[in-house]
């Protein structure tokens, strides 16, 4: 290996990704060691495995030949942001489609548990209580998904076997073979008629707070909503409000703020279920990022057109 052969820092927990292409120089980072070559030398950054943005984006400005950046999320709102405070041109790539299998799966899970009223059962279990109830099914419920992308198709393909009746929402209308997508435009009037209604959109100014006072307003009385999405895409106060009542539930693997602080109201709201945003952390998941990353690198030293990119 050359001195001259380009830098590239990957995640150190992908210690099963290896054929990794010959004429790139390889270090591996934790997110938490020392830097493991001078940032200043980098010029490919799959950042460490972490949700904390400030440790992805700590060594960013002495990056200085920084050429591609590859996440291993499909959202990439806050890495964005850090690198438009970078003084230069990087690619910026995501890792759409890697995570839907993982992220489509919590969603149904977040249905199924919060329909059939799992959360009460185990608070009843903890206090040794018996306290059958009848509670909802999500067999042949109406399901608005907004977000169509490969989450949303992944949801309605998990959802088949219930015989849902399944709308579909993108930011742009389109046909597909399944049926139409209806553009963002349309929400105020789907929202109206859906019983449970999934959250997949990626953060964007356009969606940011989508799901605000107004909105929720809509949505009929006792639907569910269930965001896997980013914290942000749903007024956190709003929907406080809409569920302290009782008229809305909510199934959240995603909050704003993000964590969620110790005693935040929406811990203890009745008809709200969250998970600690783990939807696409699954076993299955390395894998599938390590052939992302490999693919991208064998791209990065041919010279060649990333894919999956979201930013330059």
């Amino acid at each position: 290996m050359t001195a001259s052969s380009p830098q590239v820092w990957l995640p150190a927990q992908f210690t099963r990704l290896t054929d990794l292409p010959p004429g790139l120089e390889y270090a591996r980072w934790d997110g938490r060691s020392p830097y493991p070559t001078d940032p200043a030398e980098v010029e490919f950054y799959a950042p460490p495995l972490t949700q904390d943005i400030d440790v992805i984006a700590g060594p960013l400005a002495r990056m200085t030949r920084l050429r591609a950046v590859q996440a291993l999320s499909a959202g990439t709102d806050e890495l964005r942001a850090a690198l438009d405070r970078v003084p230069r041109e990087v690619t910026l790539c995501n890792a759409r489609g890697v995570p839907a299998p993982g992220t489509a799966e919590l969603a149904l899970t977040l249905v199924l548990a919060s329909l059939r009223g799992v959360p009460e059962a185990l608070r009843a279990q903890e206090q040794g209580a018996w306290e059958p109830r009848v509670h909802s099914s999500l067999y042949g419920r109406s399901v608005l998904i907004v977000g169509y992308g490969a989450v949303g198709s992944a949801l309605e393909d998990l959802l088949a076997p219930f015989g849902c009746a399944v709308t579909r929402v993108a930011s742009t209308g389109r046909r597909t073979p399944r049926g139409p997508v209806h553009s963002v435009a349309r929400l105020p009037r789907l929202v109206a008629d859906a019983d449970v209604v999934v959250l997949c959109v990626p953060l964007t100014p356009d969606t940011r707070r989508l799901f605000d006072a107004g909105l929720l307003a809509r949505m009929k009385d006792g639907a569910l909503l269930v965001n896997v999405a980013r914290g942000a895409v749903v007024d956190t106060d709003a929907l406080l409000k809409e569920a302290d009542g009782g008229r809305l539930r909510a199934a959240l693997d995603v909050t704003d703020p993000e964590p969620l602080p110790p005693g935040h109201p929406l811990r203890t709201v009745p008809g709200v279920l969250i998970t600690p945003h783990v939807g696409a952390f699954t076993p299955a998941l390395w894998p599938r990022l390590e052939t992302l990353i490999r693919d991208q690198l064998a791209r990065f030293a041919a010279g060649a057109e990333l894919r999956n990119v979201v930013a330059r």
